[in-house]
């Protein structure tokens, strides 16, 4: 039977890459994408745009003529250092956004809510990998904001609703805006290659990350509709694996076949130093589990970014 889904963010990257996915699947999507740093050109054809904010009364009262059967909640500020130069506006768009559209499904009676929240909820944990279970300490405004519309997820959460927060770790891919520079280690480092041959590091080489390739975080993403486990879980979509940072620069520079200047300097504030997720949880309640490993996700990644650097 065909559906409709409501896509926050289809022009951003992740957001357009669900949405592919869901009209491969026979469904029909509708977006609120307000196209700050998204690009219009990623929103599929056939996709319904609605442009503006998803916090906005305006934008969740027009949203009220559909009957959606599920909300993928994906937009929103995505960079922990911009949130510490305007963290009310990270609070507007991660979490007040949040609670308008969850408010927004008991109005028009939808029962599924899926979050995109983020793994920078943890802080530094005690132990790796890190599981749904450790305790959260979040470092930066942005990660509080997630934090703060998971908790909003499990009170909305009831037999009427079912509510799911994903907690993305990095995810990298073609189609990652290669123009931010404010979000994406990866797509940043890489377009610092592809357009200067030089990388500047913000922050400790051994810092490390847990690094997902866009096709297995939308598989993953996808899956959680029909998750099991109760009203509300949260849910890391992590691929298991720690990589370090100069295990990221040094797999760009073999790929871009270039003589690439390498320079460190301090990092970030509220940056996280070390983390990669456990597994487990989400092949319990999704079956679903990473196919794409670092390297070979990064040969695709690469040969794309060659083809759109200017775009």
């Amino acid at each position: 039977m065909k559906q409709t889904y409501l896509v926050t963010g289809a022009a951003g990257f992740i957001g357009s890459a669900l949405s592919k996915k869901i009209l491969e699947m026979g469904h029909s999507v509708v977006t609120v994408d307000n196209l700050s740093t998204g690009n219009k050109s990623n929103i599929p054809k056939e996709v319904e745009l609605i442009e503006g904010d998803c916090q906005s009364d305006l934008i969740i009262n027009k949203l009220k003529r559909y009957k959606f059967d599920a909300i993928f909640h994906i937009a929103g500020q995505s960079s922990g250092e911009i949130s510490f130069q305007d963290p009310i506006y990270d609070l507007q768009t991660n979490t007040q956004s949040t609670l308008l559209l969850l408010k927004l499904c008991e109005e028009i009676s939808c029962s599924d809510f899926i979050y995109a929240s983020s793994m920078s909820v943890y802080g530094d944990p005690d132990k790796l990998p890190v599981s749904e279970h450790a305790d959260c300490n979040p470092k930066s405004f942005y990660a509080v904001g997630k934090l703060a519309s998971e908790n909003y997820l499990k009170i909305y959460s009831n037999k009427h609703l079912k509510t799911t927060a994903l907690r993305f770790f990095n995810a990298y891919g073609p189609g990652q805006n290669l123009s931010n520079m404010k979000q994406g280690m990866v797509s940043i480092f890489l377009s610092m290659a592809l357009k200067s041959n030089k990388i500047n590091v913000r922050g400790d080489p051994n810092r490390f990350r847990d690094f997902i390739y866009i096709d297995d975080l939308i598989n993953g993403i996808w899956s959680s509709l029909n998750r099991k486990g109760s009203n509300f879980e949260a849910i890391n979509l992590s691929s298991g694996k720690k990589t370090t940072v100069k295990e990221v620069v040094d797999c760009i520079n073999n790929n871009v076949f270039g003589d690439i200047d390498i320079n460190y300097s301090l990092g970030t504030p509220g940056d996280q130093f070390g983390i990669y997720g456990s597994t487990e949880y989400a092949l319990e309640l999704l079956g679903w589990k990473t196919e794409v490993n670092f390297i070979d996700g990064m040969k695709k990644m690469v040969r794309w970014a060659k083809e759109h650097l200017d775009e």
